[in-house]
């Protein structure tokens, strides 16, 4: 077995861009989750496609959980993430069969597309077609990007490199909370400019899907050796690659074996990795953050902030998720991923049962709405969260399952995370508002109970993967895991 301190690499400037290229699918995922949650609190847009929301948002004190429920004002948000779901699937036979920089730069078409529509929505349904091919392209760039990362980047900073793409999120959403607050009041169309301005990065992740190389391991998997070790000296930037172009081949023969990767996956041993991948994006939703970060404007509305101020404490939320995932760049190949995931559940807990218990006591459904001092209080609290959830559920969530799983099934897993993932996030973008309505405060403890759960999960069954070879992870992590090895076969 080859040592992964054998795998001789440098970083040069090449590389570097290609990751940051790449990257940008991270930044286009994080502006739709940010600009959302912005644009439905905004005056202009209700009028325009949701007349009864603002009417009873002008109301507001008949029920402060629940100015905002309403289904199709929900759908506006969670379409994307419904389409996200089946396009992974069709993503992942487009990166096994013609690589995963086809996959980005149909990702990339397809978000362009969407900016345009969904900007210039006439009706309510153009808005949702262009937030469906939004989410195509939200598909397809969240099954090529984290995998793109894992396999180019050198394994002694793969935590890293892969965690560029939260990084990026984070970014999108810290822009898009800037971008609500400048447009806020742009009437009647400051809207449209917000949906518009997706396509910027959009068209930078264009580009770069022109400008970065496929992946070796893509290159060697689908036959094209040669190309894939001129590629593999090209990122590493040294001649001597043999020790790694073998792994990689030894990894491609087996793959090729393999005719039906989703039907290998669902062998016994290949459980493991699926049932982590799949876990991680359900813990991840089930966190809460996602109902934060879509509707921050919203429950920051709600807890008794102006329509400004909310967007600003938006901007606020937004600044330190991305300099908390900075953290995790930091920390990820020297702390380990499972000590991040153990240490941000408990200080994601108390957060959430903290404004849980301060909303139960001091935000009544028809009384008046927190004192300054309180809300500002919670908007302390969920930073603690967001900081939290940045350096650990939100980065690991997308490493881990890009890397653990074996060439053979490894897009077919990974899409299976994807889709995991849209689809519970599309359930917490449906049903938050209407939780928040009948749940009331009892939500944020909805979301610890299941914090508490992810803690468990983490201590027990997660495997350390830190500094393991992405190609050697059975024979490393799964065969050696005191629960995961009775599913290996010998």
């Amino acid at each position: 077995m080859v040592e992964s301190e054998d795998f001789k690499s440098k970083i040069t400037v090449y590389v570097v861009v290609c990751w940051i290229l790449a990257a940008f699918g991270g930044l286009m995922f994080g502006y739709d989750i940010g600009i959302s949650g912005g644009v439905t609190a905004m005056d202009d847009f209700l009028i325009k496609f949701f007349p009864e929301v603002y009417k009873r948002k002008l109301h507001a004190r008949e029920d402060n959980y629940c100015k905002y429920d309403n289904q199709i004002l929900q759908l506006f948000t969670s379409s994307l993430y419904l389409a996200a779901l089946f396009a992974s699937f069709v993503a992942s036979k487009v990166c096994t069969k013609f690589g995963r920089k086809p996959t980005i730069l149909v990702a990339s078409s397809f978000f362009l597309a969407g900016a345009g529509i969904s900007s210039g929505a006439l009706n309510i349904w153009m808005l949702i077609i262009g937030r469906i091919l939004l989410g195509i392209g939200v598909g397809f760039g969240n099954e090529a990007v984290p995998l793109f990362l894992s396999e180019i980047a050198p394994v002694q900073h793969r935590g890293a490199v892969n965690i560029l793409f939260q990084l990026f999120v984070t970014i999108g959403i810290f822009f898009a909370n800037l971008v609500n607050y400048g447009t806020a009041k742009l009437h009647p169309h400051g809207w449209r400019v917000s949906l518009a301005l997706a396509g910027v990065p959009a068209i930078f992740l264009f580009i770069g899907s022109i400008v970065i190389t496929e992946t070796p391991t893509s290159l060697i998997e689908r036959g094209n050796e040669v190309a894939g070790h001129k590629a593999l000296k090209k990122i590493r930037g040294v001649e001597d690659v043999n020790a790694e172009y073998e792994q990689i081949k030894l990894a491609s023969d087996i793959a090729r074996q393999v005719k039906h990767p989703f039907k290998e996956l669902m062998k016994r041993s290949s459980m493991p990795p699926l049932i982590i991948g799949v876990l991680l994006q359900v813990f991840q939703q089930f966190t809460g953050i996602n109902a934060i970060m879509f509707y921050a404007p919203v429950l920051f509305q709600t807890v008794g902030f102006k329509n400004d101020a909310s967007l600003l404490s938006s901007v606020i939320t937004g600044t330190v998720n991305v300099l908390s995932t900075l953290v995790s760049i930091y920390a990820v190949d020297k702390v380990g991923r499972r000590k991040l995931l153990l240490q941000a559940c408990v200080q994601m807990f108390i957060s959430q049962s903290t404004i849980g218990g301060m909303l139960l006591v001091h935000l009544k459904a028809t009384s008046n709405t927190l004192t300054t001092t309180q809300a500002g209080f919670v908007v302390f609290l969920v930073c603690l969260f967001v900081m939290a959830f940045a350096w650990s559920w939100g980065p690991l969530g997308w490493l881990i399952p890009s890397e653990t799983f074996p060439l053979e099934t490894r897009t077919a897993g990974f899409a299976f995370a994807v889709s995991s993932n849209m689809f519970f996030t599309f359930l917490i973008a449906q049903a938050f508002l209407s939780m928040m309505c009948h749940m009331r405060a009892y939500i944020f403890f909805f979301f610890a109970g299941w914090i508490l759960v992810m803690g468990l999960f983490a201590l027990f069954l997660l495997p350390e993967t830190k500094g393991v070879p992405i190609d050697v992870m059975v024979e490393r992590v799964w065969k050696k895991h005191p629960v995961w090895k009775r599913f290996m076969d010998d």
